[in-house]
């Protein structure tokens, strides 16, 4: 969620499923990607910093690296890419924050560090993982290939099981530097998180955890391919549309296949969840990030900087400094305008500006920009979009004058919006006469489950599709409660989709309403009348266009702090 809560990238080499890691941070890629809160992948991070890293282990303790391998110093950022100068920007202060909140406060420099991450007096942490305690009789260790805050990373072979024989990727989290509850925690959500995404191809393969007294290790596969920006650079510094479509949804032995493979910031989140941590990369972190409110969404805005920086080579918010990227971030808008824009097809284009759109509530979900007309592909398989089943939620929920205006909005859809609504329609697997209820959702949520989504809670989410246990859903009625009036609002047609919509509304479902009745629809107190008022025509005391449009989008006073979570 770069936002920057991401995870980093690799590639493999012969199209074969490997992890690698980058000289300057944990496993991580050049372009980031990186995971979600919500399990969901999400773009990226560059990795800095040139200081030489102290050993991560307490004074006296043996390292398990062969004598010949040291603790190496990271690599720097390399300071010119794309062509452009840049220092690599310094830590801002609330990602120090929160790697300080992870690591607990420093220990005194005079005096032995207790081992046990306490001082006198306080509890001892609980430092037990449950994991396999035989991990120097399962694997040998070779050199270390990357470093980062929570850890560093060795090449290893296996030397018994089913992998006896084949090289991989151990992550080392020192226990001495396990100081919080929440630094363990996150030791232990992180597994988690491998055990319950391994398996899909374009992300890295969890073999096992062990642990001893000093480590965790994380055993996963090795990838050798080398990193995205890497990648980006031997092309020239961008990727044609075709192979830049390829990149990111796709695997051919000429590019073979990426990896995600760090997820140590990632959480799983409920439906409906706010967080609210700052932390990651800046140059990927999502507007919502910086005002403290994010969810999935933030994963999307990271993959759209990411499918910009392959089609043109630069980065769409830059700046020499940390805080002049965040300022960016939130004021700027990605330039499509200089070379080499003009000779991109304006199908790509578009399909950037809507992962990149600034309100994280009118970006497209992973299952619609699958669906966009430039990646678009009969043979691929759509993933149900719990989007759906919110939107869903939220009709359910509405007031008849509601349903009404979205009946009219979904009678305006385009072609490209029905293509994607058909498809999630098809994925509940309606009745032979076209009709779905509530053990259509049932069924398709437990068919498409992972334990992620369990542990993210999402099947909670059926509770409240309840009163589709007493009725059913055709097609027609679907298509009105399964919109976003957001998402259609950043389509460059929006203004005849609502022209039309409005034609409709007025057909079947505008009727004479008082301002007092409609701040009661939109929850609106009495200090509203006065905004309302533009919104009904006065000689019929009906909703106008305008009204209409904004009744649309709901205008609801809630507190900012509601349904948030600290990291």
């Amino acid at each position: 969620m770069g936002q920057c809560y991401g995870k980093s990238v690799s590639v493999a080499e012969d199209g074969g499923a490997r992890t690698s890691a980058n000289g300057a941070g944990e496993i991580v890629p050049a372009t980031p990607i990186r995971k979600s809160r919500s399990g969901a992948a999400t773009p990226v991070q560059y990795s800095g910093a040139g200081a030489a890293w102290p050993s991560p282990y307490p004074q006296g303790s043996a390292s398990p690296l062969p004598d010949e391998v040291a603790p190496s110093p990271a690599r720097s950022t390399p300071r010119r890419i794309f062509g452009r100068l840049f220092p690599p920007p310094s830590p801002a202060k609330h990602i120090k924050a929160a790697l300080a909140k992870r690591q607990g406060p420093p220990k005194p420099r005079d005096g032995p560090i207790p081992e046990d991450g306490t001082g006198e007096g306080e509890r001892p942490l609980d430092k037990s993982f449950g994991y396999s305690k035989n991990f120097g009789a399962k694997y040998e260790l070779g050199n270390e290939v990357g470093r980062g805050h929570f850890g560093h990373t060795c090449s290893a072979t296996a030397k018994k099981g089913s992998i006896k024989g084949q090289l991989v990727a151990v992550k080392i989290i020192s226990k001495a530097k396990m100081t919080t509850p929440i630094s363990i925690e996150d030791v232990r959500r992180e597994v988690k998180i491998l055990k319950a995404l391994s398996g899909h191809k374009n992300l890295v393969k969890f073999y096992e955890a062990c642990e001893d007294t000093l480590n965790v290790y994380i055993v996963m596969e090795l990838c050798k391919g080398g990193e995205l920006l890497d990648r980006i650079l031997s092309r020239g510094g961008r990727y044609t549309e075709e192979d830049a479509k390829n990149f990111l949804f796709a695997a051919n032995d000429e590019h073979a296949d990426m990896k995600l493979i760090d997820f140590g910031l990632s959480d799983f989140i409920k439906p409906d969840e706010r967080l609210n941590d700052i932390v990651g990369s800046a140059y990927y972190v999502a507007p919502e990030v910086l005002h403290r409110s994010y969810s999935t969404e933030a994963d999307i805005w990271s993959i759209g900087v990411i499918t910009y920086i392959l089609l043109c080579g630069s980065r769409p918010f830059w700046s020499r400094t940390e805080s002049g990227i965040f300022r960016s971030v939130l004021r700027a808008d990605p330039n499509f305008v200089d070379s080499p824009w003009p000779d991109i097809s304006p199908v790509a284009k578009d399909f950037v500006r809507r992962l990149l759109n600034k309100d994280y509530r009118k970006r497209m979900t992973a299952a619609q920009a699958l669906t966009h007309p430039w990646l678009r592909d009969a043979q691929r398989q759509i993933p149900l979009d719990m989007l759906i089943y919110r939107l869903v939620k939220s009709y359910l929920r509405a007031t008849p004058l509601r349903q009404s205006a979205l009946k009219a909005l979904s009678k305006a859809l385009t072609e490209d919006e029905l293509f994607y609504i058909r498809l999630q329609f098809m994925l509940l697997e309606p009745t032979n006469d076209g009709y779905i209820s509530l053990d259509n959702f049932r069924m398709a949520l437990f068919q498409n489950a992972t334990e992620a989504m369990s542990d993210s809670r999402v099947p909670d989410i059926l509770n409240a599709l309840e009163p589709l246990a007493f009725t059913r859903m055709d097609f027609e009625e679907f298509c009105a409660a399964a919109i976003s009036p957001y998402h259609l609002e950043a389509l460059n047609g929006w203004e005849q989709i609502a022209s039309t919509a409005f034609e409709f509304f007025e057909l079947e479902g505008n009727r004479v309403i008082s301002i007092k009745e409609l701040a009661r629809e939109l929850n609106l107190p009495p200090a509203a009348y006065s905004m309302l008022r533009d919104w009904i025509r006065p000689e019929d005391s009906k909703l106008n266009i305008f009204g209409y449009t904004r009744y649309l989008h709901g205008v609801t006073i809630r507190s900012s702090s509601s349904n948030t979570r600290h990291r």
